[in-house]
């Protein structure tokens, strides 16, 4: 079997229970160290729910990730672009940052939009700056198809995915395997998101825990990191003051939709 990443031949890791009935194989890659399952045959009976139901820090994390994507757009983007977030779920945080006052735009073909609705990827949008994918990474089957369809929408993806501890971690000593809900089948390090960024002509950046950007900007890495560390304060203290939200105009906007198609 060859690593998805950089196709280097990979190397048995461990066997564990998945949705605990399947044994499924890990391995690992000695050159980038990425570690993939074989081929998640299980995948079907894992998203018959696709928000799994142990996820219950859900929106406690939309609402942490909201607060680092309006820093990260405030000090490195205009903040007058279109946004889309890719993989959104039930929209939760397109509705944030729609609520903050940022333009941003959801898509999911595997989940219902609940919170965004009327708001969802179209060709009539045109220009996004920057695509956000949150605790999609771990879920990809084959992450570069689906990294290549976030470049062909924008040159800037900020994202989140846990990074693999150092040393590697056993199976019973890392929640972030997921063997109980069976949706995580790829796991990254800081070496694989620079394996990727070079295959991809970009520079990554990360807060060597579970925020990654990558991009073809050029961007001192401690600048970076700041961001994320006083977001909260700076969202706070700058952004809501200099930034209005559109949840009004966005009532507003739907409800004379509506009376347009009732007519």
């Amino acid at each position: 079997m060859k690593c998805k990443i950089c196709e280097s031949q990979v190397k048995f890791l461990f066997t564990e229970k998945v949705l605990h009935k399947y044994d499924v194989k890990y391995f690992t890659c000695n050159e980038c160290e990425f570690i993939q399952t074989e081929k998640p045959y299980w995948l079907e009976e894992a998203y018959k729910n696709p928000i799994n139901l142990t996820d219950t820090g859900l929106l406690g994390r939309n609402i942490l990730l909201a607060e680092n994507t309006a820093a990260i757009i405030y000090k490195l983007y205009n903040k007058e672009s279109k946004y889309l977030d890719y993989a959104g779920g039930y929209g939760v945080f397109t509705r944030l940052m729609r609520d903050i006052g940022f333009d941003f735009y959801w898509n999911d073909p595997f989940t219902e939009n609940i919170f965004a609705k009327t708001f969802e990827l179209n060709q009539n949008l045109q220009n996004i700056e920057l695509v956000t994918s949150f605790e999609s990474f771990e879920h990809f089957e084959n992450p570069l198809d689906e990294i290549r369809k976030m470049l062909d929408i924008s040159s800037n993806i900020f994202f989140s995915t846990t990074l693999i501890p150092k040393p590697l971690p056993k199976p019973d000593a890392w929640w972030y395997y997921g063997f109980n809900h069976g949706q995580h089948i790829a796991f990254y390090t800081k070496k694989t998101l620079q394996k990727i960024a070079s295959i991809f002509g970009l520079n990554v950046y990360t807060n060597h825990n579970f925020l990654h950007l990558f991009t073809d900007r050029e961007i001192n890495p401690k600048v970076f990191k700041k961001i994320i560390m006083n977001s909260n304060k700076f969202l706070n203290g700058v952004i809501k003051k200099k930034i209005s939200s559109k949840t009004e105009a966005d009532s507003i906007m739907i409800q004379e939709m509506l009376t347009e198609n009732s007519r």
